[in-house]
């Protein structure tokens, strides 16, 4: 949706922006009264804040299967508040983001075994203590049983983002040459990616993620990345 994010209280007169904040109330008064005083543009994403600081305070007396639902609980949250245009600036599809997703269906997963094993709690763990600061296990060092949580969380982010990129462009935004190929080729990995339910080498999970981001900034006019984007397409055939 295209909004204005300079706002004025109509109040008190106290100027702020609602991309930063999120927030149509005022921040001095409180007040709902306020008034727009730039050009509308194009906003997905909302303020959010990713703290799986709570649940991890709690692992030495919480079983895995119990801090796992929270933590998804948190990471879903999370995701349903988070866009990737702000105040018509196209974001990067950033690790916080594809960290949450993971994170879902990792504890989802846990929730749902019985006996997992110490290399799954410790990739749960490992997501737990790390995800909220954008980090994630390495693609070497996710267990086979998890790998379809890995390629359904990418096929996901990827989706997202897609979707937000298009939002982006239906605005007005000038798609360079060869752009549109890109977004293509993007969407039939990724289709390809969830038609296998995410059961692919993290190692290609992680490389669609990185010509997603390539596409990204070729949308935005860097010529080297979007053939950056086509190669990397290209090896995941």
């Amino acid at each position: 949706m295209k909004i204005r994010g300079d706002r004025e209280c109509t109040e008190c007169g106290t100027q702020w922006s609602y991309f930063e904040t999120g927030s149509i109330g005022c921040p001095a008064c409180g007040s709902l009264q306020s008034v727009g005083t730039d050009e509308r543009a194009v906003h997905t994403d909302q303020a959010a804040t990713f703290d799986l600081t709570p649940v991890r305070n709690d692992i030495d007396t919480t079983a895995d299967d119990e801090l796992a639902a929270r933590a998804r609980e948190v990471a879903r949250e999370y995701v349903r508040s988070r866009g990737f245009v702000r105040g018509g600036e196209l974001l990067e599809l950033d690790e916080t983001y594809v960290a949450a997703r993971e994170l879902t269906h990792a504890a989802d997963l846990l929730v749902r075994t019985t006996q997992p094993s110490e290399d799954e709690s410790l990739y749960f763990l490992t997501l737990l203590r790390d995800a909220d600061l954008g980090e994630r296990p390495q693609a070497a060092d996710v267990p086979s049983s998890f790998r379809e949580a890995r390629g359904i969380a990418t096929a996901n982010a990827v989706r997202d983002y897609r979707r937000d990129v298009r939002t982006w462009l239906d605005a007005g935004t000038a798609v360079p040459e060869g752009a549109r190929d890109c977004l293509e080729h993007l969407s039939d990995h990724e289709t390809r990616l969830r038609l296998l339910e995410g059961d692919v080498d993290p190692a290609v999970a992680d490389k669609l993620l990185e010509a997603t981001r390539h596409v990204a900034n070729g949308l935005r006019g860097d010529r080297v990345a979007l053939e950056l984007a086509q190669d990397e397409l290209d090896s995941l055939e």
